[in-house]
């Protein structure tokens, strides 16, 4: 008998350690599953967005300490840094407006040499913060080398939907050989949203588009983007962790008229990524400027902390197959031992493995389905468990669309769970409650009466 279960919880996760000190034997697991995450990351190349917002919050200390940890862990860093509020604030007390057309300032000639002290004081301040080295904070031994340069050349913006942006400019150029040398030389390398003409001016840029087109010229490895949330979430307020493409572009459909300024920095951030990843750029991360430690919960753990727009989400649902029997059987085991699920042998798996669709994400099996062809006109949903790091992603929608999809396409009419802790989960997403005399007769010979498990079926 088969059964199914969406949420997989893990009773036996905690670790035990003869330690008085509870904390130390999860600083040890957790130190060595980054092991893997160091490796990879290690000589790498990020970009990173620093909005004016992130230098402006209480926890960009914090965001520092983690770049320095980056830093000697061997990653190659770009870091790009905006001052949207720090110049709104100048102009104001300087009683000039900010004007601005489709979410970009227009920069009057009378406000640039006040946006370029503030941008300039920025980066200053930036390098003063990468300076700090006493023996008693984290940055003590690090020694990061940052350099800055007219690495970015301009143009101006011109002028659309009849509105001049002036002194506001775009991104014609990336000195990318010249940036290589630094970060080869172990440099980490600083830029504003300031960009230089061949013909002398100084034009005030997006720091989102400098980011992506930056990455994109480096072909970085990963585009880090520091929003105020933790990243995309959905209606109910939980972290959508891993986003496709098309989850991407829905979301920023869907709020293209938010008056919220959260939302459309989000927005802002997506489309850079969407940028990015169009160009080759396949990773981007989405993380909270305001959460102490985001950045290395989402770099270093498998949980993460903020949204991944990757390559890896296009991929990541395929059919099972025998090399995959055993994160299978990790991945149901604590289902089995809490009952929710009846056990099964690694022979017997290796045999139905046909039957099994999974979810991979960086080389682990997250997530996983089956479904057992019953008769001509009905198939068995089952076994469907989602990592607990992994829930509320839409992973069990996801798997359940493909599964009745080939359920359809085989020619089937109905499917079938059964169930004894996901009733409601599934009632949710069109099945039916219905009664033993339901079955196809073989399958209610096997119906464990000890079990009493609810049944289930959708009509296709």
């Amino acid at each position: 008998m088969t059964e199914s279960n969406p949420n997989y919880s893990n009773p036996n996760s905690s670790s035990t350690s003869g330690t008085s000190n509870s904390e130390s034997p999860q600083f040890v697991d957790w130190f060595r599953s980054s092991t893997s995450y160091i490796n990879a990351h290690r000589n790498k190349v990020f970009v990173v967005l620093l909005t004016g917002e992130t230098l402006a919050h209480d926890n960009f200390s914090n965001i520092v300490y983690d770049l320095g940890v980056l830093h000697s862990l061997g990653v190659k860093l770009v870091l790009v840094h905006g001052a949207r509020p720090q110049i709104n604030e100048a102009l104001s007390q300087a009683e000039l407006s900010s004007d601005f057309h489709h979410d970009l300032r227009i920069t009057p000639p009378q406000q640039l040499h006040i946006i370029k002290q503030v941008i300039g004081g920025l980066s200053v301040d930036i390098e003063a913060s990468f300076s700090m080295g006493l023996a008693n904070s984290p940055m003590h031994g690090a020694n990061i080398n940052l350099c800055r340069g007219n690495f970015i050349t301009a143009k101006p913006m011109g002028i659309h939907d009849g509105i001049d942006y002036q002194y506001t400019g775009v991104v014609r150029k990336i000195q990318t050989e010249a940036m290589h040398r630094q970060l080869a030389q172990n440099n980490t390398v600083l830029l504003s949203n300031l960009g230089y003409s061949l013909s002398g001016e100084v034009f005030n840029l997006s720091a989102e588009e400098v980011a992506t087109e930056v990455a994109i010229a480096l072909q970085a490895d990963k585009l880090l983007l520091f929003t105020p949330s933790e990243g995309v979430m959905n209606a109910d307020g939980s972290l959508v962790s891993s986003l496709s493409k098309a989850d991407a572009l829905n979301y920023i459909g869907r709020n293209k008229s938010s008056a919220d300024s959260e939302i459309r920095c989000i927005s802002h951030a997506l489309s850079a990524a969407l940028k990015a990843f169009e160009n080759n750029v396949h990773r981007s991360h989405l993380i909270s400027y305001r959460e102490n430690g985001a950045l290395l919960q989402e770099l270093f753990t498998r949980q993460g902390k903020g949204s991944l727009i990757s390559a890896d989400n296009f991929e990541a649902l395929r059919a099972a197959n025998i090399d995959d029997v055993a994160e299978i059987l990790e991945l149901i085991k604590p289902l089995e031992v809490a009952g929710s699920l009846v056990a099964r042998s690694r022979e017997l798996l290796e045999i139905e493995i046909a039957n099994f669709r999974v979810i991979e994400l960086e080389g682990t099996i997250i997530a996983c389905a089956a479904l057992y062809p019953l008769d001509e006109t009905m198939a068995e949903v089952a076994c469907i468990a989602i990592h607990p790091d992994y829930r509320r992603s839409g992973y069990g929608e996801q798997l359940l669309a493909q599964i009745e999809a080939q359920a359809t396409r085989s020619g089937l009419k109905k499917m079938l769970a059964l169930t004894t802790v996901a009733s409601h989960w599934f009632l949710e997403r069109g099945f039916v409650e219905s009664q033993l005399d339901d079955l196809p007769e073989d399958k209610k010979a096997l119906y464990n009466f000890q079990r009493n498990s609810k049944v289930l079926i959708k009509t296709l």
